[in-house]
């Protein structure tokens, strides 16, 4: 599988952007009608959303009246915005927020998953992504739909990533996402089996159940959502703890020091209520099992 492509250094580039022109107290608007561009082409620069090019980067640095070392630096972080990902191979079927996910995923050092009521997507079999993704993009062409298994695929071979170190990806799910079968009950089976295998033949992947008999959490009105942290390194800053949570309509990305604190907090909460993951393993198992005899 191919890195992160760009947007660990747009995510950076953005943030640094952004700082600059809040410390020189230039509004976003203010910032669009000097440099004649659009308010959103700002956001977009300060989300990591889109490549930024040298001169543009250099041109905002210049309005929030950065010294020349910095724009030298920030020019040169622009060049590598630039590099593309494996995953805009893939730009007709996927969206523009979720594609700076994917990115983020492969950077990422750990990956904190907690989905209530599905499998999460590194973990589902061809079947069961197949089923989730048709069923849940009626709108989409064959086609459309097809590139998204293979996107899904493709991200679930970060885990066996040997250079650069696969990450560490430790799930809790609900029972509800266990007890929610596929139209094909075998196939739910296969599912089950397939995550219990990983949870036990992978090293860097824990799986943990969030039991019904355990109660509401704290927090219980929290969808699913995923925690990534990731690796220190010697050439720039690293890239800030990011909580990502996303719906039909779009996506948020939350890395300020008090919404990381909260959801640490919810995070820890979750794993107070769920089973251990030998237990987790066990009680995936005898749904499997519960499935057969349905069949």
């Amino acid at each position: 599988m191919d890195d992160a492509g760009s947007t660990v250094p747009r995510r950076q580039l953005g943030r640094y952007l952004r700082e600059l022109r809040e410390d020189a107290h230039v509004t976003v608007a203010a910032a669009a009608k000097a440099l004649e561009w659009s308010p959103p082409r700002i956001w977009r620069y300060e989300g990591g959303q889109v490549p930024i090019h040298p001169n543009d980067a250099e041109a905002m640095c210049r309005l929030y009246g950065a010294p020349p070392e910095t724009i030298t630096t920030m020019r040169n972080l622009a060049r590598e915005t630039k590099s593309r990902g494996w995953y805009h191979a893939y730009d007709h079927a996927i969206t523009e927020w979720f594609k700076l996910y994917v990115g983020l995923e492969a950077a990422a050092s750990t990956i904190r998953k907690y989905e209530p009521n599905v499998i999460p997507g590194l973990l589902q079999s061809l079947e069961y992504m197949t089923e989730i993704i048709t069923t849940g993009n009626p709108d989409l062409s064959p086609a459309q739909q097809q590139a998204r298994i293979e996107v899904r695929s493709k991200r679930q071979k970060l885990l066996a990533r040997v250079v650069p170190q696969a990450p560490d990806l430790d799930v809790v799910i609900g029972e509800a996402a266990l007890r929610c079968p596929m139209k094909d009950r075998a196939a739910m089976a296969r599912q089950l089996r397939h995550l219990a295998a990983v949870a036990t033949q992978r090293h860097n992947v824990t799986v943990r159940v969030l039991p019904f008999a355990a109660g509401l959490p704290s927090r219980p009105e929290v969808g699913s959502f995923s925690i990534l942290t990731f690796p220190k390194v010697s050439v720039r800053p690293p890239e800030p703890t990011t909580v990502y949570s996303d719906g039909p309509c779009g996506a948020i990305y939350l890395d300020k020091p008090i919404e990381i604190e909260t959801y640490e907090g919810i995070w820890s909460s979750l794993k107070q209520h769920c089973l251990t993951p030998l237990e987790s393993t066990e009680f995936i198992t005898r749904i499997a099992k519960e499935y057969d005899h349905e069949g």
